[in-house]
């Protein structure tokens, strides 16, 4: 029987303070990395949420040379494009110093198609985590109101993938590339980031035992270490009290 999945739920009361405390326990899971090995390998979200995060993030005096980022999934948009969430962290984590001296690896949406981007990204990450699967030292991810995290949609096939590492995507009539349930739940930290009224469903529903992966396929992140979520107060309305 599968282990059942510990989950941290911590309530921030204003947006700003969401995007503080995100940005600490990130900055915090790269410095124990960095503690413990030569580099450290995290996958951000994207998505409008992690904005103001990554910016204070991008500003931790952390020795960002040794940090290798990559994102959790990616529209196949051109890197340029306003939806592509390699333009975000462009923009906020990668906009100025110190953060800008992170080693990017972007989502190859260059590609002839988005089935030869996602071979192509699997080895990417293959070649920069050690491990089978590779081992993120910290995923951050989203919350969709529907249940999804990353590009991990209801519906699709892509949440029941366990034979690679990426795959493609399908979400809001729009290809993506995303990691996949095993990559996500191998790394050796987990944060989910959540906030507005539109989530809290989807995060009563994240946190309930009996709730099917195949509804909410934020489920199927089922790491070893005890996941972590910060929700703002609107996010966690349905919980706060339970």
């Amino acid at each position: 029987m599968a282990p059942v999945t510990r989950y941290q739920l911590t309530i921030a009361p204003t947006a700003e303070d969401l995007a503080r405390q995100a940005a600490e326990r990130v900055a915090s899971a790269i410095d124990l990395a960095l503690a413990q090995r030569d580099r450290a390998q995290i996958a951000l979200a994207g998505g409008s949420t992690p904005a103001a995060a990554y910016r204070r993030l991008g500003a931790e005096h952390l020795p960002w040379h040794r940090v290798d980022v990559v994102l959790g999934d990616e529209r196949w948009v051109p890197a340029d494009h306003p939806d592509s969430n390699a333009r975000l962290l462009g923009d906020t984590l990668l906009a100025a110093e110190p953060g800008r001296q992170a080693s990017f690896h972007p989502a190859p949406t260059d590609r002839s198609d988005p089935a030869e981007g996602a071979a192509a990204y699997a080895k990417l990450i293959a070649s920069l985590c050690p491990g089978d699967p590779p081992r993120f030292d910290l995923v951050l991810l989203g919350l969709g109101d529907d249940g999804h995290t990353a590009s991990l949609f209801p519906g699709t096939a892509a949440p029941g993938v366990v034979d690679r590492w990426v795959t493609v995507g399908e979400g809001k009539g729009l290809p993506r590339l995303t990691l996949t349930a095993p990559v996500l739940s191998a790394a050796r930290s987990v944060i989910f980031l959540v906030s507005g009224a539109g989530k809290a469903t989807a995060l009563q529903r994240l946190l309930d035992p009996s709730e099917s992966p195949q509804r909410t396929p934020a489920r199927l992140v089922q790491p070893q270490v005890e996941v972590q979520i910060l929700a703002d107060a609107e996010a966690a309305a349905l919980v706060a009290n339970s």
